[in-house]
């Protein structure tokens, strides 16, 4: 007879969202023996973002240990004794094969029965892969192609990153923040980087061409090559089935004994098909991330929740969405218990990266007119520059490279105001000083 376990919450997923959405619980108020996290990963939740940032520099030498949740957030890192002390039962390398949510039933790979009485769906995103998206490639029979997801994927590049580290050619296929990260590390390591996409720049999705062109440049002096408007459409292997070559659309091959693909993600959701509503390929929340179902809710990637700043409902791919939003859920569940209510989710847009000596951080919408600002030639030895965004006469969204924590904090503050603003030009000449000197925390 199968195993039965009886919980009075259960969090699927041990991700950056569970792991935070657990400290939370155990912030609010926790007995031992109410919450379980169930993960198919084998750690502990940890920062995902840093697997494309520190985790991956061979000359750090850097340990799972040092990014664990909540490392991002700079609070205490919740190691596995964590769990232990918590009384929360951390249930690593078991993945949910079924949910019934009519029936409050769980049911794992290892066919245990898991029971609950409030379910957070917390399953995160999950690779695309270049079969999906036309590639012609048998991906089992193809080695040394990696996705970087999980702390395998990464510790299985970093094992090729060492083992041809003198005559590294790596091809990295994506043109997004994490193909950007990705060849950044890879060059930072000694190894050979051409870039491919189909875009007409870098991070298209979220970039001006100008913010753009500044990182492209930087790239290609630092020895990363760039080919764009086109896309991989195959590889060569040698006998032991290691790829040799990547095939271009546009004709050309490309020598590479590593490959990189970084093609986008989808959020994990197939296990709540037709149980559920779903909106922007998400789960449907409200504004303290509760579902359609009673006692269910869904935070982080998976999630499409109303973005109160902006109105209608979006879905965020971001670990500091993944952070806010499991906070938020807990806070709710706990609230409702007690009869209490807290306010709906006011998330204002975060996102930031950093590879070699750059780092960056945006807030707000990128819709407008764009305003750029500062010095953002490559060649520069501190380079610094921004970019406003400005809709209806007002600043919507902030863009800064190489600013300080003062000057963030102050563009964050700029980006929530949404203030007025006589003209572009105007805007244009203040530059940083619009956001510093009548938003910084300082005053």
């Amino acid at each position: 007879m199968a195993e039965e376990k009886s919980y009075k919450y259960v969090i699927i997923g041990g991700g950056v969202a569970g792991g935070y959405a657990a400290r939370e619980f155990s912030n609010q108020g926790l007995k031992p023996g109410e919450l379980a996290i169930i993960s198919k990963e084998p750690v502990p939740p940890f920062e995902r973002p840093e697997l494309t940032k520190t985790y991956i520099d061979l000359e750090v030498n850097p340990t799972l240990a040092n990014i664990y949740v909540c490392a991002g957030t700079g609070e205490a890192k919740q190691y596995p004794n964590w769990y232990k002390e918590k009384g929360i039962d951390l249930i690593v390398s078991t993945e949910i094969v079924k949910a019934d949510l009519a029936s409050k039933t769980l049911v794992s790979d290892d066919g245990t029965i898991y029971k609950y009485q409030t379910l957070l769906i917390a399953t995160g995103s999950t690779n695309i892969r270049l079969s999906e998206i036309g590639v012609q490639l048998q991906e089992a029979d193809v080695k040394n192609i990696f996705y970087l997801r999980e702390i395998e994927d990464s510790d299985e590049l970093s094992f090729a990153m060492e083992l041809y580290v003198q005559r590294g050619k790596a091809v990295v296929i994506g043109g997004g923040f994490l193909g950007l990260e990705i060849s950044s590390a890879l060059r930072a390591n000694n190894h050979e980087v051409t870039m491919v996409f189909p875009e007409p720049w870098l991070i298209h999705r979220f970039f001006t061409a100008e913010i753009a062109s500044f990182y492209e440049g930087y790239c290609a002096n630092k020895g990363i090559k760039i080919i764009k408007g086109t896309v991989a459409t195959g590889f060569s292997t040698n006998s032991d089935g290691e790829v040799t070559e990547v095939k271009l659309e546009d004709g050309r091959t490309l020598e590479a004994n590593i490959v990189v693909a970084g093609v986008g993600a989808r959020p994990v959701t197939s296990l709540f098909k037709g149980q559920v509503e779903e909106e922007k390929g998400g789960i449907k929340t409200d504004g303290f991330f509760k579902t359609s179902v009673p006692d269910v809710y869904a935070l982080g990637d998976v999630a499409t929740f109303p973005m109160k700043m902006y109105g209608g409902m979006r879905r965020v791919e971001h670990a500091d969405n993944a952070r806010k939003s499991a906070a938020q859920a807990v806070k709710a569940i706990k609230a409702a218990e007690e009869g209490k209510k807290i306010p709906d989710y006011d998330y204002l847009p975060y996102f930031y990266s950093r590879f070699f000596d750059l780092s960056w951080v945006f807030y707000g919408d990128n819709v407008g007119e764009s305003v750029l600002f500062g010095d953002n030639d490559p060649k520069s030895p501190k380079p610094k520059f921004g970019t406003y965004w400005v809709k209806d006469g007002k600043v919507v969204g902030v863009f800064l490279e190489g600013g300080t924590q003062e000057e963030h904090k102050a563009i964050a503050k700029v980006a929530r105001a949404q203030p007025s603003v006589e003209s572009l030009d105007v805007l244009s000449e203040e530059g940083l000083s619009f956001a510093t000197n009548n938003y910084s925390t300082s005053l």
